[in-house]
């Protein structure tokens, strides 16, 4: 499906309009506030969960493969990376390895659990019919979806207290609300939702993968990135961060699509705020270059057992002060055996990232 013709001028985080469909030209620059993030998924929170399996089948958001990402996705290649565990690495080593290697629990927070349920919402309320994408709509799914969690996993239950339900759900309408002053549903007709995405590089030998909130596309071809961000608008470390992960799809959909994305949009439902990017094909070229030589360094790391960790303010949203040195904490024995192949984002989860 196509999205409608531009309803006017691009929106900006100084002043927020319904969206428009992606042009090939220019987009805004970032005017986030400078602030730190406000829950703990706007750093370094993993990403608990994804909407689909790893053979590329329905989940429980409705990711779905296209048929080249399907066959793609079951090739097993040895090495396999998505923007979240590449930015773990970025962040920490240490943190990469306790998530990637150890692969250690994290309950989900709070806020974590929020943006999964106002993506349900969002996810469920693009499976309607465009004149039905209202904000009473929009409310009216909050309470099924927050019950179809629980009934997925019963467990997140414990996540938030039942004196603390109320407030809860009130939080995930003040988000939605905060969509729905940035952006008209009714007008858009988004060409995949919870899509993945794959391709191969440095000759076959690293699978990059990831999961895109919305894709846009223009009837010229443009081609428009969009993530919704839960957390508040954020800047410096943490900006960069959230534009690592867009270029990282970026990247994906241009070797797979052969086109640039045109633009790549933030969207802060919490502080209504949008940031737009417009990447082109040489600083995509350094982007990959940039992805290898990590991946490289996670090779090197992973030989020798030794993931270091790297303190930073992030650190006051890690669950891993007790295996962390930096805090006094004794990392696990380096597994003997782990998987060959790094499936990022392979389980079938209902709690997905929300930075």
């Amino acid at each position: 499906m196509m999205v409608e013709p531009a309803l006017g001028s691009n929106p900006t985080a100084n002043n927020p309009t319904p969206n428009d469909t992606p042009t090939s030209g220019g987009a805004s620059n970032p005017t986030a506030d400078e602030q730190p993030p406000t829950d703990p998924a706007q750093s370094t929170a993993p990403e608990l969960g994804v909407p689909a399996g790893a053979d590329g089948a329905p989940g429980v958001n409705g990711a779905r493969l296209s048929p080249a990402d399907q066959a793609l996705a079951d090739s097993r290649l040895r090495a396999s990376l998505s923007p979240s565990r590449a930015a773990d690495f970025k962040t920490c080593p240490l943190l990469y390895r306790l998530r990637s290697i150890d692969r250690i629990p994290e309950a989900p927070t709070p806020d974590q659990l929020r943006g999964t349920l106002v993506h349900a919402v969002l996810e469920k309320l693009f499976d309607l019919e465009a004149a039905e994408r209202t904000p009473p709509t929009a409310a009216g799914l909050v309470v099924p979806q927050w019950e179809g969690l629980l009934e997925q996993e019963p467990d997140l239950a414990n996540v938030v207290p039942p004196g603390d339900r109320a407030g809860f759900l009130t939080s995930a309408h003040a988000l939605l609300a905060g969509y729905f002053a940035m952006e008209d549903p009714r007008r858009l007709a988004p060409a995949e939702r919870e899509y993945l995405v794959s391709t191969e590089i440095d000759e076959g030998r690293l699978q990059l993968r990831g999961y895109v909130d919305r894709l846009d596309i223009a009837p010229d071809g443009a081609i428009r990135v969009v993530d919704y961000k839960t957390g508040g608008a954020p800047r410096e470390a943490f900006e960069a961060r959230a534009l690592f992960q867009l270029k990282f799809y970026a990247l994906v959909l241009w070797r797979t699509r052969g086109t640039v994305p045109a633009v790549l949009r933030l969207v802060y439902l919490k502080d209504t705020e949008i940031c737009d990017f417009t990447p082109d094909a040489e600083d995509l070229e350094r982007f990959e270059r940039t992805l290898i030589a990590l991946w490289a360094a996670i090779a090197k790391a992973r030989d020798a057992r030794e993931f270091r960790p790297q303190p930073s303010r992030l650190c006051a949203w890690c669950a891993h002060h007790a295996l962390c040195p930096a805090f006094g904490g004794t990392p696990p024995p380096f597994p003997d055996v782990f998987d060959a192949v790094v499936e990022d984002d392979a389980a079938v989860v209902t709690v997905a990232s929300i930075d």
